[in-house]
């Protein structure tokens, strides 16, 4: 339920009429007439931006899960392989491994005859491929770090709890650990998936047509340089405040209940 005496507070009020105006005053002052000729662009770099960030989170995320276990209990050959693939994603700039994919990586395939007549080459000319590796391989560098506190972080006792009820590794994973380390790091989640958005523009940078992509190309050819921003900024808070909503109806449905997490001597 809303809290409106919260909501209507003095200061907000000034916030939203604040807002208000210089909304007004862009509309009116502004030039927006080159919007219907780009306006299919823009939503071709809409859905672009949506979806390498999208993919880039679940692949991320699954290869999250065993780096962080990896490091949380795994053996040497096993932690000290993903510590430091970990901390080479962490320790560099996104726009430094996403060119040395598509400039460095990109740029040998076509001297392999092989890989130039194999039904795989149409994909690995083109750049989103290496745009959607690097910002998987990045959000995977950096929530696997964060799994692997999580892993850590879940209470022993539920575990030997489990153990002892005869459930097999496997089982215990999925059902009690892999669910405790979630709900542990959800908060730090919702914020890691604003940035991920934010590293979006990056894969402008080489030839990938998204929302940011559009943007320039709007003030290259108008010369047009305020209103392009100006949208474009406002198409990352309408995002990022749907993702912060998301993840706030989580941390609610997860984090609010409180429940403990039940273990039964049949559980499979």
């Amino acid at each position: 339920m809303i809290d409106l005496k919260a909501l209507f507070q003095p200061h907000r009020i000034v916030m939203m009429l604040v807002f208000a105006g210089v909304a007004l005053w862009c509309a009116l002052t502004l030039r927006w007439d080159w919007i219907p000729e780009y306006l299919p662009l823009a939503l071709q770099g809409i859905w672009t931006t949506l979806w390498l960030m999208v993919a880039s989170l679940v692949l991320g995320f699954l290869l999250a899960v065993p780096l962080g276990l990896a490091q949380a209990v795994g053996p040497w050959y096993l932690a000290a392989p993903a510590r430091a693939f970990c901390t080479v994603i962490r320790g560099t700039p996104l726009l430094l491994q996403l060119w040395l994919l598509y400039y460095g990586l990109g740029s040998l395939f076509p001297q392999f005859p092989w890989i130039r007549s194999s039904e795989l080459w149409p994909y690995l000319r083109q750049a989103w491929p290496y745009a959607l590796l690097a910002l998987t391989l990045s959000y995977a560098g950096y929530e696997g770090e964060v799994m692997r506190g999580a892993f850590k972080g879940v209470a022993k006792g539920q575990l030997e709890a489990a153990k002892a009820y005869g459930m097999p590794r496997l089982t215990l994973f999925r059902r009690i650990w892999l669910p405790q380390a979630i709900r542990n790091v959800l908060p730090t989640l919702g914020g890691e998936t604003v940035l991920q958005l934010k590293a979006t523009p990056l894969v402008a940078t080489i030839t990938v047509v998204d929302i940011y992509a559009v943007s320039s190309r709007v003030r290259s050819d108008t010369f047009i340089v305020y209103e392009p921003l100006i949208l474009l900024a406002v198409f990352y808070i309408l995002v990022a405040g749907i993702i912060a909503l998301a993840f706030h109806w989580l941390e609610v449905r997860v984090l609010g209940s409180g429940q403990p997490v039940r273990i039964t001597a049949n559980t499979r």
